[in-house]
């Protein structure tokens, strides 16, 4: 299945080129900066195909929901617990409380901050998110329920746009429906859930990267600059645009859309200045993520030594060490993804996801590399076109990934470290 810019060639079904990425044989190279057209184009509405898509979305939120409920019976906190956690608390856990908090009472309520002991480092969070959940808020008066909402929201953006690149990049997978049910699917998939950033990034993130493909900067870069306001990810996008920029030029487009680059920078410079004027610090969120988890600069090596005896040398409780186990194989995964897509001359897409281990993985130990797979689209990607062009892999991954998604969301509904 072809992973190449919208508007080429279409490949047979059960051929060489019809697994792209994946494939044993080289793909034509084509030229980045091609126009997009046809199926899939962001004039359209909601197609059929689109509709397919938010129905299995919809599916597989009730099964959270389901999840949710019966955790909050089955797995109450205490041994002795006479009746079940309020309906909304199973997904108000972890980086959630920290987004309610700033959302709530600001970064630094009543002067306090970084230079009091038991401070919870919560400029280490971008503000976009915590933002829109304190203006949701507004008529939403539940916190959780606000969260929540933004999540459901946000995500069934997300999954429209990813279906909508899916249909460009994987021509076999008609409807996108293959690469969404791998993604909604996957081990962290309970976190599009949640009121965590993960959907609410990929809602600015990936309509950017479909914008950027046709060749519409001003608009891929404004939503970029959205996206920068809700992770620190969104710099690792914009870098893959600007790389698929200068690749578009070198193929003979012109320099009209550059100063456009410049906008995702502008919302970390601004909260930077924010978090300066308040603590002296311009890195201040980083010194935040140092402090509560052990984001100091490590090399890549040290960092999976030591995620290595975290995971399988017994120094932690069996949970924690589970998920360390589970960061190890993530990273191997990721490092494989970017291997790949170099192979195959994906330059922007390598970059992003090269970037994203590059953060993560030169900390102490990993933190939150599982949780970042959701964000990597060009996976859920090649794992469709490989299992168009193999059906068993379908089977296999559904059968591998199920079980690990479903502990994966018990184990943070019941308040347990999920990445």
């Amino acid at each position: 299945m072809s992973l190449s810019p919208p508007g080429l060639r279409r490949a047979e079904p059960g051929s060489d080129a019809a697994s792209g990425l994946w494939a044993g044989r080289p793909v034509r190279p084509v030229p980045y900066g091609s126009k997009a057209t046809g199926r899939g184009s962001w004039s359209s509405w909601l197609t059929p195909a689109d509709r397919r898509v938010l129905q299995l979305y919809l599916l597989t939120r009730i099964s959270l929901w389901i999840t949710a409920h019966g955790a909050r019976w089955l797995f109450p906190r205490g041994s002795d617990v006479r009746e079940a956690a309020p309906v909304l608390a199973p997904f108000q856990q972890w980086d959630a409380n920290h987004y309610l908090h700033i959302a709530r009472d600001g970064y630094f309520p009543a002067d306090t901050g970084p230079w009091m002991d038991g401070w919870d480092n919560r400029e280490a969070f971008f503000p976009g998110f915590p933002m829109l959940l304190r203006a949701v808020h507004l008529i939403v008066p539940d916190w959780t329920a606000a969260g929540l909402l933004i999540s459901l929201v946000a995500g069934a953006v997300a999954v429209l746009a990813l279906s909508r690149i899916a249909r460009a990049y994987v021509p076999e997978d008609a409807d996108g429906h293959r690469t969404v049910l791998f993604f909604l699917l996957s081990p962290c998939a309970v976190f599009l859930a949640a009121g965590y950033t993960e959907a609410l990034f990929l809602a600015f993130a990936l309509p950017a990267w479909r914008a950027a493909q046709c060749q519409r900067w001003l608009w891929a870069c404004t939503l970029t600059a959205l996206a920068t306001t809700v992770r620190v990810s969104g710099l690792f996008l914009a870098a893959a645009i600007t790389v698929l920029f200068v690749l578009s030029v070198s193929s003979g487009k012109g320099w009209r859309g550059a100063p456009w680059l410049a906008l995702p920078a502008l919302p970390p410079l601004a909260y930077s200045w924010y978090l300066h004027a308040h603590t002296g610090d311009w890195m201040a969120w980083k010194r935040a993520q140092e402090r509560g988890w052990y984001r100091e600069f490590h090399t890549p090596w040290e960092g999976w030594s030591n995620t290595w005896n975290a995971a399988f040398e017994g120094v932690h409780t069996t949970g924690y060490a589970a998920m360390f186990q589970v960061e190890l194989a993530a990273m191997v995964v990721g490092l494989a993804l970017v291997a790949l897509l170099a192979r195959r001359r994906r330059w922007p897409e390598a970059v992003y996801v090269a970037l994203s281990l590059w953060a993560l993985g030169t900390s102490y130990w990993y933190v939150s590399i599982p949780r970042a797979t959701l964000l990597w689209w060009p996976l859920w990607m090649g794992l469709a076109a490989v299992s168009l062009r193999r059906p068993w892999f379908r089977t296999v991954y559904l059968c591998v990934t199920v079980p690990v998604t479903a502990l994966v969301a018990l184990a943070f509904l019941t308040g347990r470290w999920a990445g």
